[in-house]
């Protein structure tokens, strides 16, 4: 079936960008707002809003896009009778490990490496090999999936790794020279999270497209 026919995709890209949107305006406006010194930026709405913060909405909203993200993995996964079911159940894996971590930050504990410059947040070399082990393991899989969900899957992939990883690089060298209590670390942060909630969002929407085009096709 058509991509263009799929409504359930459309929906969930719509109630994304209802929820996303507002989510990043209000941590860039508070970000600002303390910059121009019209909010504290020790309280609790910066806290609160704040991209760059963790255990707040936003990061609660991510963790909660990433297992809806896992379910509807899983929930391939069990449609699935070929041979790439157990790779469905392994993004799904990956997905509920992935929603963890951005609850608990487990990744930072990977960069005990004393470097600098773009590599300042040392994580991220061990998560590039790991990103370029999945992709060398999915890689055939992804070639078998439909056209809609393999260019909905791409796309989602360069946001969200173009995000998580590629992002860190800049914004390492500015806290090593500059710190991270500045609105430049503010906008930068705030770029990184929002490629990655865009990526999820793309992401989300290709899977609920797949599983509709599985039902009507099957």
């Amino acid at each position: 079936m058509p991509e263009s026919e799929l409504p359930g995709s459309k929906l969930v890209r719509r109630l994304l960008l209802a929820t996303a949107v507002p989510i990043c305006v209000a941590g860039l406006a508070v970000e600002l707002a303390c910059a121009a010194g019209l909010v504290d930026g020790e309280g609790s709405l910066r806290a609160g809003l704040s991209l760059s913060y963790e255990g707040n909405l936003p990061t609660w909203y991510a963790a909660g896009l990433l297992w809806t993200a896992a379910l509807g993995l899983g929930l391939c996964a069990r449609r699935e009778a070929g041979t790439d079911r157990k790779h469905w159940w392994g993004l799904a894996g990956l997905f509920w490990l992935m929603s963890l971590d951005e609850a608990v930050e487990l990744h930072e504990s990977l960069g005990g490496a004393a470097l600098h410059g773009v590599l300042y947040f040392s994580w991220v070399v061990p998560g590039a090999v790991l990103t370029a082990l999945f992709a060398w393991t999915y890689w055939g899989f992804w070639r078998r999936l439909p056209t809609p969900a393999r260019r909905g899957f791409a796309w989602a992939a360069a946001l969200y790794v173009g995000g998580a990883l590629g992002m860190e690089l800049p914004l390492g060298a500015w806290v090593e020279g500059h710190g991270d209590e500045n609105l430049t670390y503010a906008l930068l942060d705030f770029v990184e999270e929002s490629l990655e909630l865009a990526g999820l969002g793309v992401f989300l929407s290709a899977i609920v497209g797949h599983l509709e085009s599985a039902a009507v096709d099957g």
